[in-house]
């Protein structure tokens, strides 16, 4: 009997059962619905995202680095120069000012605190006239921006928005980078040729000391232990001891026929590598840590600025700002394979690439 029940159960409609008609027209739904889904999926990041800030149309382009595109093109006004990922990758912070050739506008000289899944400001900072460069402490508490007209360098409470400093810093500060313990921020001043210390701890100047001519960017090893300074007049790259604030070794680069201008700076995650902007000198140079050799000058588009290397340590992006579009490379984001030190991809960006972060998740 409980055979003879299974099989009628079996053999039986079910009462929500769709008519087979209905049923096939749903089958032929949903098919025509895959390729949408594959495309929305395709579309999806899968990898660390390549935020560069456009400093002539105040555009931010966003760049998957899995596979080199282009996800997003967010407008925000101003002149767009620093810029800075959050450590949860969730906020991108940007330095803007005034664009060239206009008049002084207060409301554009801030630090713009961005939402990363929106594109849409959320917040923004007053850290004082003309904000070039910024960095953001490792716990997210402070950001620190260098004020190129006032010579002078704002620390801002993230969560308050209040200022807590503003610190003398040298004759045109420029370049603003924290140690990866968050104690230390270096500010590179152009005209005096200075790096100033600022201890977090207190929000003061703790030292200043002098390099070659024109210092533009800063960088710290992973441990901290070494700071990666470069001089665009003096074509050097200096190497300071990060704990006694001391320059240890100053290393040329060799010029060029179209004239080296060292500008961005990065250290790879394993500590290895620095990798240098040369700006109008259109390309990158590498450096061993170890024996300070130079191991490669990878060409790259018009003038490189800012430089920023993957989390995996596999790829350096270049925003190069150059837009003479009689040449190539105009306007442009160049990625370097590390392992072979040859470029992989050119990214059209916006107007002027000038900075570019990239996110750790």
């Amino acid at each position: 009997m409980k055979a003879k029940g299974k099989g009628q159960k079996a053999k039986g409609k079910r009462p929500d059962a769709l008519p087979a008609k209905s049923c096939s027209s749903f089958l032929i739904f949903a098919f025509c619905l895959l390729p949408f889904a594959f495309a929305a999926c395709a579309a999806r990041p899968r990898g660390p995202l390549a935020y560069v800030t456009n400093e002539r149309d105040g555009t931010l382009t966003v760049i998957d680095t899995a596979d080199d595109r282009v996800v997003e093109t967010w407008r925000i006004g101003g002149r767009l120069r620093g810029v800075r990922v959050s450590a949860d990758g969730r906020t991108v912070y940007v330095a803007s000012s005034t664009p060239s050739g206009k008049n002084y506008d207060a409301r554009e000289n801030h630090v713009a605190a961005i939402d990363a899944g929106s594109g849409e400001v959320v917040k923004t900072y007053e850290v004082g006239t003309d904000p070039e460069q910024l960095e953001v402490l490792p716990d997210g508490s402070r950001l620190y921006a260098s004020n190129e007209d006032a010579g002078t360098a704002s620390a801002v409470d993230i969560k308050t928005g209040k200022t807590l400093a503003t610190l003398v810093a040298g004759i045109e500060p420029e370049g603003v980078r924290a140690s990866p313990d968050g104690r230390w921020v270096y500010v590179t001043s152009e005209t005096s040729n200075t790096i100033s210390v600022i201890d977090t701890g207190n929000d003061t100047v703790a030292s200043t000391f002098i390099v070659d001519s024109r210092p533009r960017d800063a960088a710290f090893s992973p441990d901290g232990s070494r700071a990666y300074v470069t001089t665009e007049i003096g074509r050097t790259l200096v190497v300071v001891d990060a704990s006694a604030h001391k320059v240890l070794r100053t290393v040329p680069i060799e010029n060029s026929a179209a004239g080296v201008k060292p500008m961005g700076v990065v250290v790879s995650p394993d500590g290895g590598r620095v990798y240098v902007a040369t700006g109008r000198g259109n390309a990158v140079d590498v450096f061993d840590t170890t024996t300070l050799n130079r191991l490669a000058r990878v060409p790259t588009g018009q003038r490189p600025w800012g430089l920023a290397v993957t989390p995996d340590g596999r790829k350096v992006y270049a925003a190069c700002g150059g837009n003479d579009a009689g040449a190539p490379g105009a306007d442009e984001v160049t990625v370097i394979d590390t392992a072979t030190n040859t470029v992989t991809g050119h990214i059209k960006a916006g107007d002027g690439p000038w900075g570019v972060a990239i996110s750790r998740q």
